[in-house]
């Protein structure tokens, strides 16, 4: 290949084309259609764009806000005159009309009548007490001397002890100082025995009162004398029981220091015991001061002890809604244990006084909640819905405050039927001025049918043909090849039998074959 002037190439220097001689054109960009070329956009200020979106935040709830309120509003619509208003087809809440109720139709639903009467009303409350001791029969026994405890007697709690039964044996120096100056007036009396009477009568008055000294500190007097007739002083003396019942504290042991006035032993008198029991607020105004009450325990089956209220407690628990009471029973042989649990009924008027209330059945009365009415039978024969206020109540009657009168006959049974059939004709009253609405119930036809005669049986109904659907012949068509046809029953086309072989043909450069079933 020759190399040209004008090849980049070539290793020749390259001269500039000359002044006259024309240029090649330059390239030109494609020309921009009008439609084509961009639009010059002005730049939206910053304040109107924030105001536009505040604006915007605001008005998308209020809109909504009307919305809902244009289409939840109610609309009041005049009532025409003689119209009907839709407002009061439902019966207020509460109210019942009368009813009427033939004989028949009472027996059939179970209505019975009663009449109200006055009479005391018989209340018997049951709770669970508890067994305690009798606090006016517990004692408790402390030394008037302080000294030291050489021997004890009654040595562990819940033993039985008795008045004047020795306790301990102790060593006091201030018994012992009794004892001298004792035996000192003993021998004054002797010295003086022949002097002047105020002599013999001075030293009379020093025994006295060294005796009474040792009685006060509870010696006994039979030890006073054992002491007067040895003439010596003795060391220890005993301490007797003051009191009759059962060790239920004991706080001494032998060798122990005691003190005047520290509590050694604590005895309860268990032949009257407390039971104390928790009785409901409501349950107050039938509890007073002396009512019997009947305490049953499980440990005893089947027997009773009876006592009397005898305190009722001034405050209430405000935690439990309770108030105390308090019952006293006798405990002959001490077979009723401070802590058992027991089961009181306590048996009372209603009220306070023990006068007469009104009274109906259990059953009359019908308790919603919201109301508390009866059904009073008026001279007509219609029950008539009547509100009352109602005040104690027993197993089987209950006190009527206010709503009833002496000698009104009431719903005693099916209260519940009687004022649901009230209920139903309030309801219906409201609907039945509406044009057009029917609240008898329609009578029922009953087709006439001949009967049937038992020893027939009606023929099928033939089924209606379905279209694009057809229906193998029944009458003993024979089955495909190779099975084997029965009566009644079409066979199965292009199914073969599968232990016999089924012949098949084929045509191989125009001659037939036979070929083998099951290949």
């Amino acid at each position: 290949m020759t190399p040209t002037p004008n090849d980049p190439l070539s290793n020749q220097p390259h001269h500039a084309p000359p002044p006259n001689e024309a240029r090649p054109p330059e390239p030109t960009a494609p020309p921009v259609l009008a439609s084509q070329a961009p639009v010059p956009q002005r730049a939206r200020p910053p304040v109107a764009r924030r105001l536009l979106r505040v604006t915007a935040l605001v008005a998308v709830p209020v809109a909504a806000l009307v919305v809902a309120w244009w289409l939840t509003r109610t609309s009041t619509v005049p009532t025409a005159t003689g119209g009907h208003d839709h407002t009061t087809m439902a019966a207020p809440v509460g109210a019942a009309s009368p009813v009427s109720l033939t004989g028949d139709q009472a027996r059939r639903i179970g209505v019975t009548f009663a009449p109200v009467t006055a009479s005391v009303l018989p209340r018997e409350i049951r709770t669970v007490g508890q067994v305690t001791v009798d606090e006016t029969r517990v004692q408790t026994i402390a030394p008037k001397i302080d000294g030291w405890v050489e021997h004890l007697y009654v040595n562990f709690t819940g033993r039985v002890i008795q008045r004047g039964e020795p306790l301990m044996r102790v060593y006091s120096p201030m018994l012992v100082t009794a004892q001298e100056e004792l035996l000192l007036a003993q021998r004054l009396v002797g010295d003086v025995a022949g002097g002047a009477p105020d002599a013999q009568a001075g030293a009379a008055d020093l025994v006295a009162s060294a005796r009474r000294r040792l009685a006060y500190w509870d010696i006994q007097a039979d030890e006073i004398a054992a002491i007067e007739r040895s003439g010596q002083v003795q060391r220890t003396l005993t301490l007797r029981s003051s009191a009759t019942g059962v060790v239920v504290e004991k706080n001494v042991t032998t060798g122990q220091r005691i003190m005047a006035g520290e509590a050694l032993f604590r005895v309860a008198d268990l032949t009257t015991v407390w039971v104390e029991a928790d009785v409901y607020e409501q349950d107050l105004r039938a509890i007073r001061t002396g009512q019997i009450a009947v305490a049953e325990f499980d440990a005893y089956p089947g027997e009773r002890w009876t006592g009397r209220i005898a305190y009722v407690y001034p405050t209430l628990d405000t935690e439990t809604r309770t108030v105390r009471v308090r019952v006293a029973l006798a405990n002959a042989g001490v077979r009723l244990k401070p802590g058992m649990y027991a089961t009181l009924r306590i048996t009372g008027a209603s009220s306070a006084t023990g006068a007469a209330v009104l009274t109906v059945p259990r059953g009359a009365v019908l308790s919603t909640g919201e109301r508390t009415l009866v059904f009073v039978r008026r001279a007509d024969g219609r029950l008539e819905p009547r509100s009352v206020q109602v005040g104690a109540a027993s197993d089987d009657r209950i006190e009527i405050l206010r709503g009833v009168a002496l000698g009104d006959t009431v719903v005693a049974s099916a209260t519940f039927l009687v004022d649901a059939e009230s209920n139903l004709g309030t309801a219906l009253g409201g609907m039945g001025d509406m044009p057009g609405m029917e609240i008898t119930v329609p009578p029922t036809s009953t087709p006439s049918r001949a009967p049937a005669d038992p020893g027939s049986r009606p023929a099928p109904r033939p089924a209606r043909p379905m279209p694009d659907m057809r229906m193998p012949d029944t009458s003993g068509t024979p089955g495909t090849p190779g099975t084997p046809g029965t009566p009644g029953t079409p066979g199965t086309p292009g199914r073969p039998n599968p232990t016999e072989p089924v012949p098949s043909t084929a045509t191989r450069g125009g001659e037939t074959h036979a070929g083998h079933g099951g290949r």
